[in-house]
């Protein structure tokens, strides 16, 4: 199954879409439904955050990218990530 991370990234910081990733986007969020296919994925991940307040407040300078990856994988990746010391 593949979950949906929409990133979204500000040109100022990564003006280069595919430098954007998980630690540098502006906004994270992880769709909470899960789906088998990839384009429906990428389509999930889009109509997801159109119906979200931060969807709305993107500004000229945001640009929005939707990854998808494989949940088993996701949910290590938080896992591991929520054990790390806080900086």
């Amino acid at each position: 199954m593949l979950t949906a991370l929409v990133l979204v990234c500000s040109l100022t910081a990564t003006p280069d879409l595919q430098d954007c990733n998980r630690q540098t986007a502006v906004s994270v969020m992880r769709v909470p439904e899960e789906v088998s296919m990839p384009g429906t994925c990428l389509k999930m991940g889009s109509a997801y955050l159109a119906n979200t307040q931060m969807g709305r407040d993107l500004t000229a300078d945001d640009r929005v990218k939707v990854v998808c990856v494989p949940t088993e994988k996701l949910n290590a990746d938080f896992r591991q990530e929520a054990m790390l010391p806080r900086k």
